[in-house]
Order: structure tokens, then sequence, then C-alpha cells
């Protein structure tokens, strides 16, 4: 990840370095955040506002095209791999998703771990056929979530060292 921020440093501004980071699929705002707050020094609302921003950008277009993109790269037996992964690895931790429908989206996304962010919440949605509607607030709402939990995090980090 050092590699990618170094590069994008080398063309953009912290502020668009900050939304590309958070608009990835593997960083998005966990990443962005600390990002932003350590090596940026933002202003926490700063740091906020461009890490949920980037997070969001990506989430209309995954949520409408994932179903087209994924279908189409399924030819590729790269894409296939990857899509037989991503898909059975989102299925596996849905439990939660299944029982509470938007709601548990909005849960699964906020919860800052590995493969629970926006991204694998529009996996989540599409597999489990969870409407745009739906879908789309519950995760907007599961990034704010995120984001809450990873700012205070941060911030109780820094107070205790």
């Amino acid at each position: 990840m050092n590699k990618i921020v170094e590069f994008l440093s080398s063309m953009f501004s912290p502020e668009i370095v900050t939304i590309i980071v958070a608009a990835l699929p593997i960083a998005e705002l966990r990443g962005a955040l600390p990002l932003a707050l350590g090596m940026y020094k933002f202003s926490l609302k700063k740091a906020l506002i461009l890490s949920f921003l980037g997070n969001i950008i990506p989430v209309i277009p995954v949520l409408i095209f994932l179903n087209f993109f994924s279908h189409l790269l399924m030819r590729y037996d790269w894409a296939k791999k990857f899509f037989t992964w991503w898909f059975a690895r989102t299925r596996k931790h849905s439990e939660i998703i299944e029982k509470y429908e938007a709601i548990g989206l909005a849960i699964f996304v906020g919860i800052p771990l590995p493969m629970t962010g926006a991204w694998s919440g529009c996996v989540a949605a599409y597999l489990l056929g969870i409407k745009f509607r739906y879908a789309f607030p519950a995760i907007v709402l599961g990034v704010f979530l995120a984001g809450v939990i990873v700012a205070s995090t941060i911030l109780g980090l820094i107070k205790i060292l």
C-alpha cells in the first residue's frame, strides 16, 4: 500500500490521494482515514469527509454493474477464480445480512474488519438479492459507522500513546 500511496502522492494532492485510497477495494475508509490523520495530518472532520466520500464513490457503479461485469469476466480463468473466491468468502461471512437484510448489511459494512467494507457489502447485496434502494442506504450507513469506529480507535490510540 505504501508504494501505491507514494505513486499517487507524486501526481495528486493529499486530498485526492485520500479519496482514491478510500475508493480502493482493499483499503477503503479503513486505510484512508489513518492515512489522512497520520501521514497528512488532516483535521478529523476533513479526514472523515474525504475518506467517507471516497469510499462511497464506487458503491453506485458497483451495485449497478457487478452482475454485468462478473458475468462478462467469468469467461477468463483468472477472473473466474477471483470472483468465485470473493463471492464464496462474502457468502461465508454474510449470516448477519441473511438474518437482518438491509440492517444486517449496514452492520456488516460498518464492522471494520478485512473483507467487510463497502465493496464486499455490494457483493453481499448482489449475492443475496437486496434491492438497490435498500442496499445503497445500508452501505452508506455502514461506511459512516466504520468511520466512527475507525476514527474513535485511532484517536484512542493517539491518546494512549
